[in-house]
């Protein structure tokens, strides 16, 4: 088994014991290899961001969140292709562009042969200006959206007025390229929506936002046809708002 097998069958068994934790040297007689290979490969699981976590004293060991983690999924070389490709182009200024990198990544990883040779060969000839720096600002927006949590902007508009803003988000809308925070404006006591190009500043706060529906604040306002991206159909909950989401919000700032 190569490194990379064994770290997915790592998570695999840790996600198959869950929450009972198991001991290095458990794991290391499971792949036949040395207690300090499974330290090594535990530290790079970690380093990638997949939640596992040691526990220490009687019965102590190492464990993952299984909430928090995915199975196996198996793509065909095609598949596995075009979404290498693709993450790896995903625009570096869209909302959670670094999680879709590191998922380019781990896809890259996982495969051999024909269909690595493939995907290598394919994203090498996909090329990007690079965007001005703004990770900061992405960030702080999708920590906000994310958990729930009110967000504090500095904004400058179409006329290039500056305010400072505090927003309950809703949601993402992407039109012509351009990405917007949808969200209730507290200073405008309105639905509004915010070109995330023209915010100069974010910070979420540990103030839980209200609940709004993306739907609701996008309805009746001047343009309509927002749709839900076809990719991301499969993803909505059941009783979710169908494929037409509504209209762009009142006060998106072009």
């Amino acid at each position: 088994m190569n490194r990379t097998a064994r770290l997915y069958a790592l998570v695999e068994e840790l996600r198959a014991t869950a929450p009972r934790p198991l001991t290095v040297a458990a794991l290391a007689a499971r792949f036949e290899v040395s207690t300090r290979t499974v330290q090594r490969d535990l530290q790079t699981l970690m380093e990638t961001g997949v939640p596992v976590r040691a526990t220490s004293g009687r019965g102590g060991g190492w464990t993952v969140d299984p909430d928090m983690t995915l199975p196996p999924i198996r793509f065909t070389a095609d598949e596995a292709s075009a979404l290498a490709a693709a993450l790896a182009a995903a625009d570096a200024r869209a909302p959670y562009a670094g999680a879709a990198r590191s998922a380019a990544q781990k896809i890259a990883a996982s495969m051999t042969g024909p269909a690595s040779a493939a995907a290598r060969h394919l994203a090498a000839r996909i090329v990007a200006l690079p965007p001005p720096s703004d990770s900061a600002i992405r960030t702080a927006v999708e920590q906000a959206l994310t958990a729930g949590m009110v967000l504090r902007l500095s904004y400058v508009d179409a006329a290039g007025r500056e305010s400072e803003r505090a927003v309950e988000p809703a949601g993402l809308l992407v039109a012509d390229g351009r990405w917007y925070l949808i969200g209730w404006c507290r200073s405008r006591e309105a639905g509004r929506g915010f070109r995330l190009d023209r915010v100069t500043a974010a910070a979420p706060t540990t103030e839980r936002a209200k609940p709004h529906d993306l739907a609701d604040l996008l309805r009746g306002s001047a343009a309509d046809g927002a749709e839900r991206p076809a990719a991301l159909s499969a993803l909505a909950p059941s009783g979710a708002a169908p494929e037409r989401a509504g209209e762009y919000p009142r006060g998106v700032y072009r």
